[in-house]
């Protein structure tokens, strides 16, 4: 009752011309810089709402309308990078990655993208099931790894699903990472427990180095410590031009600190989360600042997810090049998945 009582009446017979400033005012009911007042979660269901709603009067797709608002010149379908090996927090005593996921960029068309991602899935369950491991999955819907199994462990046995299910490593299927290092480092170091190891910012990102070198990894998000931005910089600047070094937790959907890593090159690419900032303005103005800056885009679901389809439809209309929405298993992460098929139809 406390948010209806503030929201209500500001809210109710308004006429606001557009998202930005039903966004405005959203933002000015808060009168916080992070939300913390109102909170993401109540303020950003109202924008989405009102955004579907204003696309709904004009007779568009949402994606369409979102498209028309952000100014952008090419909409695309965005390749998935789909979780099929939970980690970290995810999937305790398994790998200290949080994430292992596949990313079928050199697969044309997304019906085909998700077909290939599906057969990966399905094989590397067999095999694990072959090895007497359990084949039950994560709050993302990937497996987990059983207990003595450590990240290259994860790594090879993702490349052995890709040959057994009749794909090509690198040419068609890849590899992305979320370390979430935050995770892992304590007391100026990054703990691999799988590994028995501690190791410094240097020798993580030298170990990041060694395993692009050996595997067809795209992507490494998080892949230090949210407040270890002199290093972030090193990582980009040793695997950048090759790999997307990724911000989630550094960035937080935040054009303040998207600006501060564009300025000191700390990383090459952002993880893109709506209520994370909390208004869908505030998105498109993050995904815009990212783009201009040559940045790569990731729209991202959240580890506690509904069946709500919408983050099919924003990567979709502002162009974003990739969506990470889970694995291929549990309906709430392929609700997005068979919105993204529906959304293809009407290309």
């Amino acid at each position: 009752m406390y948010y209806v009582a503030i929201l209500r009446p500001e809210l109710i017979d308004k006429n606001f011309e557009d998202i930005y400033e039903l966004d405005g005012a959203l933002k000015s009911l808060d009168g916080t810089e992070n939300k913390s007042k109102l909170g993401a979660n109540a303020l950003l269901p109202i924008s989405l709402a009102f955004a579907k709603a204003k696309a709904n009067s004009r007779n568009q797709k949402f994606y369409e309308y979102l498209a028309e608002v952000s100014g952008t010149e090419k909409i695309n379908i965005p390749i998935p990078m789909f979780n099929i090996i939970n980690g970290g927090k995810h999937a305790k005593k398994s790998a200290d990655f949080q994430e292992f996921m596949i990313v079928p960029k050199g697969i044309d068309g997304f019906p085909e993208q998700l077909r290939a991602a599906s057969e990966i899935f399905h094989t590397l369950g067999k095999i694990l099931d072959s090895r007497g491991y359990a084949t039950t999955v994560g709050d993302e819907g990937g497996y987990g790894l059983p207990e003595g199994h450590d990240n290259k462990d994860a790594l090879d046995l993702i490349l052995q699903a890709i040959d057994e299910a009749g794909y090509k490593q690198s040419d068609e299927i890849s590899i992305a990472l979320d370390v979430a290092a935050s995770e892992l480092y304590s007391d100026g170091s990054y703990g691999l427990k799988s590994e028995g190891r501690d190791l410094s910012s240097k020798e993580i990102i030298d170990y990041y180095k060694r395993l692009t070198s050996e595997y067809p990894i795209v992507s490494i998000e998080d892949g230090l410590d949210e407040a270890d931005w002199l290093n972030w910089s090193n990582l980009t600047g040793v695997i950048g031009e090759s790999t997307m070094t990724v911000g989630d937790d550094l960035l937080v959907t935040n054009t303040k600190f998207i600006q501060k890593a564009i300025d000191e090159k700390a990383c090459n690419a952002v993880l893109i989360k709506p209520n994370q900032i909390g208004t869908l303005s505030e998105t498109i103005e993050a995904v815009k600042l990212a783009k201009k800056a040559g940045f790569n885009t990731i729209l991202s679901h959240r580890s506690g997810e509904t069946e709500d389809t919408s983050i099919a439809h924003i990567a979709t209309g502002l162009g974003v090049p990739y969506i990470k929405s889970g694995s291929l298993s549990r309906s709430e992460r392929l609700a997005k998945y068979n919105e993204l098929l529906r959304i293809n139809e009407t290309f």
